[in-house]
Parts: structure tokens; C-alpha cells; sequence
């Protein structure tokens, strides 16, 4: 007798069971939205840093970006160009041409240009001095020179040198956007190798008050503007501003007369190379 409601149940249970699989099976067909295999081909031959250089918030959503023919596979810059043809041959479309951005940085005041009010001593992070009135030196835009951007950078793209300055080695930079985020300073910015007119100063003063805290800061001569391109350059708040949108119109002459050196013409990487940092990478 106790057997027949356990066989009861059994069927009971077998029986919803049937029918909420065969309920999904039909909502499934009726409602799957297709999805493109190549699209996943194409992620498994990206390089999952998901870095966002691209443009994307991660390599997938530029695999689907790259199926859907809204971006070239040179976009990314991360790959290498064996990488980039290997993509564009999988979908059959052309690799692209890649502008290469990188990181620059916007300031030159090292610790032999920029004038120090105080020593900091505490944790040793640009986001912790600036916390402390600013930092220790006298140009309180100025780079702070402990290394955060060093640090958060994960290609090994950034390291300081002897002027307690960040260099970008351009090679490795992806242009992933740490660097920017991490600076306390904002003193960061991304911009296409081929973008060469960079001033590197970001004061908050007068011109001759700014030159009194470092030798390289803009002292708002206006010389710059005077020799480029109608309306490349103007003065701001007694700063050198770049109208990016007119690059084209630039050349070297634009700083041929700057008294401070505080806009450059950059070809590559934008400070010299320190060699016994180079001897630090090597070990």
C-alpha cells in the first residue's frame, strides 16, 4: 500500500519536470538571439588584458565591435602586427592603419627644475603627498615624483629617472589609460604619436610668479603663439593651449623661441633615455 503514493509522487514530480523542461526548451527557440561564432574566434585571438585602449570596455566587447565592422583590428594596441594581420585575415578585412597613442606627460619640473617648500615624509605616494598640502614642492601642479604611475603601470611602460621624473617608454605603452587615472596631479593625457607639439607645463600663475618655482614652467611670453599656424596656439589663464583639432598646421618653429622650454617638439619618447635606469629594467 505505501508504495503506491511514492509512485505517485514520482510520477507527479517527473511530470513537472517534463513539462517546465520542454516550456524552456520551446521559450529558448522561440526567444535565443543568434550569436555570430566569429565573434568568439575572434576574442580567443585578442589579448585578454582588457585594458580598454581600444575604445571598449574589454576585449570582448571589441571582438563584437571588430564582427560588427565598426572598428579595424589595428585599434588595438596592445597586439602585435602579426597579431593585428592574423585578426584581420580571420574576418577578411583589412588590419587598418594604427595611430599609436601613448601617454605624455604634462610637465618637466623636476627635482633640478622645480623649487621645493618642504620635504614630505609619510607614505611614499604622489596620491598622499598631494593630500598634504599639495606635495612638497613649490609648483603645486607639478609632478610629485613617487612613482604611482610607475607602479600601477602593468606592461612596464613608465619608469622614473634620475630627475625624479616619469618617462613612457612609447614601445610599451598601450595607451590603456592607468596612468591617467592614477596621476593626483591630472598632469597625464593620451595623444597619438604623430601629435609632436606638447606643452609641458600646467601652471596656475602668472608667468614670471611661475618661473620663480620652476624653470621650465610657461611664463606666458606668447612667443609660441607668434610663431605658429593662425589659431594653433593661444593663451589661456596665462598658459600655452594646443588646439589639437588644428595639429596638422603644426611644425617645429611653434618652439624655436620659448624662453623655458616649456613647449616641446617630441620625436619618440618624450625624455631622454637615463641609462642607469635602463641598467635597472635589464636586471
Amino acid at each position: 500500500m505505501t508504495g503506491i503514493p511514492v509512485l505517485d509522487s514520482a510520477l507527479i514530480l517527473g511530470g513537472v519536470g517534463l513539462f517546465f523542461g520542454l516550456l524552456i526548451s520551446l521559450v529558448n527557440k522561440r526567444f535565443r538571439v543568434w550569436e555570430d561564432p566569429r565573434i568568439l574566434g575572434v576574442e580567443e585571438m585578442l589579448p585578454s588584458t582588457n585594458c580598454g585602449a581600444c575604445t571598449q570596455p574589454g576585449c570582448r566587447a571589441f571582438a563584437e565591435a571588430l564582427v560588427a565592422g565598426k572598428q579595424q583590428p589595428s585599434d588595438c594596441t596592445v597586439m602585435g602586427p602579426e597579431d593585428v594581420e592574423d585578426v584581420a585575415a580571420y574576418l577578411g578585412v583589412d588590419a587598418g592603419e594604427a595611430n599609436k597613442r601613448v601617454a605624455r606627460l604634462l610637465c618637466a619640473g623636476g627635482k633640478n627644475e622645480a623649487h621645493r617648500k618642504a620635504d614630505y615624509s609619510g607614505f611614499e605616494t604622489c596620491k598622499a603627498a598631494a593630500a598634504v598640502a599639495g606635495g612638497g614642492k613649490g609648483c603645486t601642479w607639478g609632478c610629485l615624483g613617487l612613482a604611482d604611475c610607475e607602479r600601477v603601470c602593468d606592461l612596464d611602460a613608465i619608469y622614473m629617472n634620475e630627475d625624479e621624473l616619469p618617462v613612457v617608454i612609447p614601445e610599451r605603452c598601450t595607451a590603456c589609460n592607468d596612468c591617467v587615472e592614477t596621476c593626483p596631479k591630472d598632469l597625464f593625457v593620451l595623444l597619438p604619436m604623430d601629435h609632436k607639439l606638447i606643452v609641458q607645463c600646467r601652471n596656475l600663475l602668472h608667468g614670471d610668479d611661475a618661473v620663480e618655482l620652476c624653470s621650465v614652467a610657461c611664463n606666458a611670453c606668447a612667443r609660441c603663439v607668434a610663431d605658429a599656424a593662425p589659431g594653433l596656439i593661444e593663451m589661456v589663464d596665462n598658459l600655452a593651449v594646443i588646439d589639437y583639432e588644428k595639429i596638422a598646421l603644426a611644425d617645429p618653429k611653434a618652439v624655436s623661441r620659448c624662453p623655458t622650454d616649456a613647449i616641446v617638439w617630441i620625436e619618440g619618447q618624450q625624455f631622454a633615455e637615463n641609462p642607469k635606469a635602463l641598467e635597472r629594467r635589464a636586471v
